[in-house]
């Protein structure tokens, strides 16, 4: 990916928790540091459509009937971005991306991914303690106007802040890629958490952990203990709490709660995580495996 000039900026939104549930994908060509152009596919992701999510980017059911599904998408986006730089922010959409590739037994997109919310963590020491490096947050700073949660929005802003961090820090996108990229959502072995918060498995995560400043919690019924979660979330960067509170912005829910939660009682942290959501508060609900797949 020598001499790299320009990118795609890439953002997905799925129909429920389960990251392979894509219902949406907006991409924006930046072309010589301005947008060249966009696109967004509306996509049937073969699932039910959790309310939550429907309350975030507002796509139902009735708008992707007759829509492709992944299936069908992959081929053509696969030839699209083909050895091409693509930039998004937060691992979410990445996972999102490989999990539906898996459902689909269509294999990975051919291209080298570039995650903004890291880029920005090296190039502002600011935002931790003000508001964080969500899209919103550094959008709202950076003066970028945007409709949070429309799927090319996202992706031009995300865009849009990489390419602020270009100017300030003097890196271009290929030495950028050079540092952070990668060829595929596997990521690197993850380091040992050095810190720990007081508490039954709350701890600090690993400051270059590829998920740094990520607040996470568990609720439910996992596959693999607390303890061990717990640990491998901190190795891959996170901030790990044992309660949900306005800085939480993962939720990891055991994959059997998930698939039981229609017409029975959620977890008090899972009622709690979607009342501030519906306040505004950007918290991921994610399913077990799909965090297994994010730290890999």
């Amino acid at each position: 990916m020598s001499n790299v000039s320009d990118f795609i900026a890439l953002d997905v939104e799925t129909a429920n928790a389960d990251f392979a549930s894509i219902c949406s994908i907006g991409l924006v060509h930046f072309r010589a540091g301005e947008v060249f152009k966009s696109l967004t596919i509306l996509v049937d992701p073969e699932d039910e459509f959790d309310p939550v999510n429907i309350g975030i980017h507002g796509i139902r059911p009735a708008d992707v009937v007759g829509k492709p599904t992944m299936a069908r998408v992959f081929p053509v986006i696969g030839a699209a971005l083909q050895d091409a730089a693509i930039v998004h922010h937060s691992p979410f959409d990445r996972t999102a991306l490989a999990r539906a590739a898996s459902k689909y037994g269509t294999g990975g997109l051919p291209c080298t991914w570039l995650d903004s919310l890291q880029v920005a963590r090296r190039t502002w020491d600011g935002f931790r303690n003000d508001g964080g490096y969500g899209l919103a947050n550094l959008a709202r700073a950076f003066g970028i106007n945007f409709k949070h949660h429309d799927a090319a929005e996202d992706a031009r802003a995300a865009g849009l802040i990489f390419l602020k961090a270009i100017q300030e820090s003097g890196v271009t996108l290929q030495q950028w890629a050079d540092e952070l990229g990668y060829e595929s959502t596997a990521i690197s072995a993850p380091r040992q958490a050095k810190r720990q918060y007081p508490g039954r498995h709350a701890q600090c995560g690993d400051p270059v952990g590829p998920l740094a400043g990520e607040r996470i919690v568990f609720t439910g019924s996992l596959q693999i203990t607390r303890t061990e979660a717990a640990a491998r979330a901190a190795s891959a960067g996170c901030d790990v709490m044992d309660a949900v509170s306005k800085k939480t912005t993962i939720l990891v829910v055991g994959d059997q709660d998930l698939s039981l939660t229609r017409g029975r009682e959620k977890s008090s942290k899972h009622r709690k995580a979607e009342e501030l959501i519906a306040k505004g508060h950007p918290i991921k609900i994610v399913k077990e495996t799909d965090f297994i797949a994010m730290i890999g």
